[in-house]
């Protein structure tokens, strides 16, 4: 063999194993960027030094009647893509390695509720929790709203406001505030505090006495 064909040879060889490398490389980015993900949560709420502020903004009064309210005054769940509603889009996004169908809705996945540490494997078993409920931001001003704004209110992707949840631990909160429900597992009372005064924040909801009590208690233990 020649002098030119023993180097023609040894930059074939060298090219193949670059190749090889490259085609590796490729192959471990393509399983680190596929591997399962980790739990997903809300937008982050406020710090609680934050939240306090807030707080003391909040104009405080006795809670407004539930009359004329309407779970239809605050439409939801809203298209927010396609086929994906305000729900579908959730459950995706809290959920961990969730699969949908054609229609979007979740065929397969596991979703952890923070309210009471529990995990699920059925999106049927996991309720969309708006952490101020409807019915409670009728009470604390919402009445006085326009339907569009009571949709966005209900649809609120941007603020700590929709969490997937223990579908029978958001049917025990039902609409109560602070001052009388607190999510079973104590550890995230903190930043439920947090995330229920930023949303009566932003959207100027009053607060009662009792829930104003109940959450300043919890956010000067934070």
């Amino acid at each position: 063999m020649s002098r030119t064909d023993t180097t023609s040879s040894r930059r074939g060889i060298y090219a193949r194993r670059a190749t090889a490398i490259g085609g590796l490389a490729t192959l471990v980015g393509t399983l680190v960027m596929s591997g399962p993900s980790a739990h997903a949560a809300p937008p982050a709420p406020p710090s609680a030094g934050t939240a306090r502020t807030y707080l003391a903004q909040l104009t405080v009064k006795s809670e407004g009647s539930s009359s004329g309210y309407s779970r239809d005054k605050f439409p939801h769940w809203s298209t927010q893509s396609g086929s994906c509603n305000t729900r579908e889009v959730v459950l995706k996004r809290d959920g961990k390695n969730v699969e949908t169908n054609s229609s979007c809705a979740a065929v397969k996945g596991t979703w952890f509720s923070p309210y009471d540490g529990a995990t699920w494997r059925a999106a049927s078993d996991v309720d969309i929790d708006h952490v101020v409920p409807l019915s409670e931001a009728w009470k604390s001003g919402a009445s006085s709203w326009t339907n569009s704004r009571r949709e966005g209110f209900a649809n609120d992707l941007t603020r700590s406001q929709l969490i997937a949840v223990t579908d029978n631990v958001n049917q025990a909160k039902g609409d109560k505030d602070p001052g009388k429900w607190l999510p079973p597992t104590k550890s995230y009372h903190c930043t439920y505090a947090r995330m229920w005064v930023s949303v009566k924040h932003y959207y100027k909801l009053s607060v009662d006495s009792a829930e104003k009590s109940a959450l300043s208690r919890i956010l000067n233990g934070c």
